[in-house]
């Protein structure tokens, strides 16, 4: 064992095969590290209480005790210290419940140098404080609730991982914001998050978008097509809305996950890949598996570490903060001085339930402060869907003409038509229409209502 200097980055190996001990020890020597190595979990526990690591390899399988074990207690006793997993091919399903356990990541065997020096180097970017900037994903996550607090603090933990995460939640709860909250806080913030909404690709199209495509693989493909995993090379892939994936897409997903590397339609051979998953849905995925719509293999490898997200008519106290915040997120996209919001308006936004969650709310500002002009935000400034605004505004503003009428009417009938044609999916919908989902929105709030 080497001499050990406060200066230096120290590793622990654990594993009872020479061969790959010795492999470890020259690659981690190389790398900055001074190396100890231990055959047993006894004699790893032991040199765990002598002194600190920054490091820690470990083989799934023991002599006397299991790698998951081993994981437990250096969550116990050194819960910053990185812990990964060696494993034999086929015991990926312990590596997934060592992962469940603490271990920030995995690798199989035969052990592959550049994959080993890429987990390393995460490893020790992992030392490094990550300060969230002003006006990140992590910052934007608004609230002093409960469940708000512990939300942000479960996802600086998750930031120390390499393992999948589920986030489940309410359509608008902010999703995608978490996932990339996630990646800014990982080691991997240095490099690509790309976002995809499953349920807004075309069924035919879903395997080329996810694993890229050769030129002439199918009618159409008159290029090389890079995909969404490659462009997240190294860095973070969140896709959102997962249960809309086709079956034949979930087996081939479940592959990637497994193999560490995709084929492109029509290539022949493996692409190797390094990314960070990350999965989403509104979905009940647990009752999609009951119902065999779901893979439960797929569901197995993605459900690694769930993440809920709580609807925000169970954190109401965070309305105050979270709408002065947005009005002068919008204020400041519309050029104008954010106006300052009245007690009776926000008395009256607490007591919504906003099925849309923080996206309503927001759009239900946007709106507001797009249509009025003065300094305060009144209770009748605000207008839900499907609702008329009260009358207790005295308004001067002349009667709308018939032909307005009549346009409104129109496009109120149009987009009802749309969203029918789309499923009620708005991303489908706004990408028919040639707008994006947040003019859909305003929109579909300003639909004039039936006369009674």
């Amino acid at each position: 064992m080497s001499d050990f200097s406060p200066l230096l980055l120290h590793a622990l190996v654990v594993d009872d095969e020479v061969a790959i001990t010795e492999l470890l020890d020259i690659t981690l020597s190389g790398m900055g590290f001074t190396v100890a190595t231990a055959n047993l979990l006894q004699d790893a526990l032991q040199l765990l209480h002598q002194q600190s690591f920054q490091l820690c390899l470990t083989d799934l399988r023991l002599p006397d005790g299991s790698g998951i074990d081993l994981v437990r207690q250096i969550h116990q006793l050194q819960p910053e210290l990185p812990v990964a997993v060696i494993t034999a091919y086929s015991s990926t399903e312990g590596a997934v419940e060592a992962m469940q356990a603490g271990a920030f990541d995995f690798m199989t065997k035969p052990i592959e140098l550049p994959r080993l020096r890429r987990l390393v180097q995460q490893a020790k970017e992992l030392g490094r404080t990550v300060t969230p900037a002003p006006g990140s994903s992590l910052d934007r996550l608004v609230g002093q609730s409960r469940a708000m607090v512990d939300l942000r603090e479960q996802i600086r933990l998750l930031g120390r991982s390499n393992a999948p995460v589920f986030i489940a939640g309410e359509s608008g709860t902010g999703k995608e914001l978490c996932a990339r909250a996630i990646h800014d806080m990982s080691p991997r913030r240095g490099k690509a998050f790309v976002a995809v909404n499953c349920g807004a690709i075309p069924e035919a199209l879903v395997e080329s978008e996810l694993f890229g495509s050769e030129k002439g693989a199918f009618t159409g493909a008159a290029q090389r097509r890079e995909g969404l995993f490659l462009k997240a090379d190294g860095g973070t892939l969140f896709l959102d809305e997962i249960g809309e994936l086709p079956m034949t897409v979930q087996v081939k997903l479940l592959r990637a996950l497994q193999e560490r590397s995709i084929r492109p339609v029509g290539a022949s051979s493996e692409i190797p890949i390094d990314i960070r998953l990350i999965t989403a849905t509104h979905r009940n995925l647990q009752e999609m598996v009951n119902n065999q719509t779901f893979r439960s293999d797929l569901y197995y490898r993605i459900h690694v570490v769930p993440l809920q997200i709580p609807p925000l008519r169970e954190r109401r106290e965070d309305i105050p903060i979270l709408v002065q915040t947005l009005v002068a997120r919008i204020a400041k996209r519309q050029g104008r001085q954010a106006p300052t919001v009245s007690a009776e308006a926000l008395r009256w936004l607490q007591q919504q339930n906003f099925p849309g969650n923080v996206r309503e709310l927001e759009n239900l500002l946007e709106y507001a402060l797009a249509m009025g002009h003065g300094t305060t935000l009144e209770r009748e400034d605000l207008v839900l869907p499907g609702s008329t605004a009260p009358k207790t505004k005295v308004t001067t503003e002349p009667l709308r003409s018939p032909l307005v009428k009549c346009l409104a009417r129109a496009e109120a009938l149009l987009l009802q038509e749309e969203m029918t044609r789309s499923r009620q999916n708005h991303g489908l919908c706004a990408a028919s229409l040639g707008i994006s989902p947040r003019s859909l929105a305003l929109r579909q709030q300003r639909s004039p209502q039936e006369d009674p």
